[in-house]
Order: structure tokens, then sequence, then C-alpha cells
């Protein structure tokens, strides 16, 4: 009996970690691959959504059940190392028309796959950002 409860117990956690994670996903965003650097040939990337804050990019992977977002990535100090198209088993995911970007920021680095419009998206919003000279110093 006790075997019993803790069963229900869990596939209710589960079921309503599940139902939060597709509300948050419904929210909206821009459909992306990303993988985390270091990555060997086609492997690591992860299915999901971007959203884009004043600050930072929040990536949400289609199969977590974490609350808040998988990774992130910060503007300010964000740095586009490389552009590219699919190459070798990539394609097995991707169309012709993704782009493939690398960027690294203080913390990590990233590869994101986007469609051209997104791609439009994702580098205007890098460069909108503030110059390290504009930020404000506190006294001194």
């Amino acid at each position: 009996m006790v075997l019993l409860i803790i069963l229900v117990l869990t596939l209710v956690f589960v079921a309503g970690a599940s139902t939060y994670r597709l509300m948050m996903l419904r929210r909206g965003g821009t459909a992306a691959l990303l993988r985390v650097l270091p990555a060997r040939g086609g492997q690591g990337w992860r299915h999901g959504l971007i959203r884009y804050d004043e600050d930072r990019l929040v990536f949400f992977k289609l199969t977590s059940l974490k609350f808040g977002p998988d990774s992130t990535v910060h503007r300010q100090g964000l740095e586009i190392v490389e552009r590219r198209h699919p190459q070798g088993d990539e394609f097995d995911i991707m169309s012709d028309d993704i782009v493939v970007v690398a960027v690294t920021d203080p913390q990590a680095g990233f590869e994101l796959a986007l469609d051209r419009g997104s791609m439009a998206a994702f580098l205007s919003w890098v460069e909108s950002r503030p110059s390290d000279r504009a930020q404000r110093k506190g006294p001194t």
C-alpha cells in the first residue's frame, strides 16, 4: 500500500511538473537548437525555445522538467565567435536554411542553430546592447 502511495505521488509530481513546463513553453519564444561547447560532431544539440530578456537570453529545452531555463546566455560580454551552416550529421536534425552561430559569454560557450529570420532577430538583439562605456558607474 505504501509503495502504491509513493508511486501515485511521484506520478502526480511528474504530471504537475510537465504541465508547468508546457505552460512555460506555450508563453512563446523562438524555436532554436542549442548545445553547450565543447561538443563533437553533431552531438549535444537540444531542441527548445529561446526568449530574449533585456540582459540575457534564456533557453528552455522541450524535453526537460526543470522549472526554470535550462541555459542562460548573458548579453553583456557576449561574443560571436563563428557563423556557419550545418555540417556532416547535423543535417539529420537541421535543414539547409539553418545558420549555426557559436557564441561565448563570460560563463560558457554555446552554439545556437536558428533559421534566417530568427538569426536576424538574435543579431539585432546582440548589436543593440549598450556598450561597456555607456554603463553607469557607481559613485567614486
